[in-house]
């Protein structure tokens, strides 16, 4: 439906694009931001998934990479859009192959060496959230929450057992 010449002839199309120092950002206009939630320890996998399945208020997207304390090789992705979600495995962080199995290329090995950090090697929750009128000091705290205790991670080959209500994740090859 939409018609290009008729959208061209809009007088608005103009102003946006000479009059841009009188534009106001959707960000102000809406009160739209966006938050980075960054840490490298491991979820709880019951609380992150209260959480992550739970209220969110004024979160409109959000979409990011964790892992959980019961499956420390896998790379799973939150996804997040209006009131459809999902949590999905990725595959694997490279802190769990073998080092032999590493690619050789150059970038790939900066990219790991860019997020590489002891003990955990290249594991990170890195969840982006955008919305209006979130609190962000609350959301941080409850995804701080979740997170296994320091004291209790010592490496991903001493995490504590915990109960892990997420699904089965089986690697391509396992499941056909």
């Amino acid at each position: 439906m939409f018609d290009f010449e008729k959208a061209h002839e809009h007088p608005m199309w103009a102003k946006e694009l000479y009059g841009f120092a009188d534009h106001t950002p959707e960000t102000e206009e809406y009160g739209v931001a966006s938050f980075v939630y960054r840490a490298r320890l491991p979820f709880i996998p019951e609380k992150i998934l209260s959480v992550l399945n739970g209220d969110l208020p004024g979160v409109i997207r959000a979409k990011g990479h964790f892992w959980i304390s019961t499956r420390p090789g896998w790379v799973a992705e939150f996804s997040l859009a209006g009131a459809l979600s999902s949590v999905k495995p990725l595959g694997t962080w490279w802190a769990s192959v073998p080092k032999e199995n590493w690619p050789d290329h150059e970038s790939a090995r900066a990219y790991m060496q860019e997020h590489w950090q002891e003990p955990w090697g290249d594991r990170r929750q890195e969840i982006v959230f955008i919305g209006a009128g979130i609190d962000w000091p609350a959301l941080k705290d409850r995804l701080d929450a979740c997170l296994v205790p320091a004291m209790a991670a010592t490496g991903p080959d001493g995490l504590p057992d915990y109960p892990d209500p997420f699904p089965v994740w089986r690697r391509a090859e396992e499941a056909a």
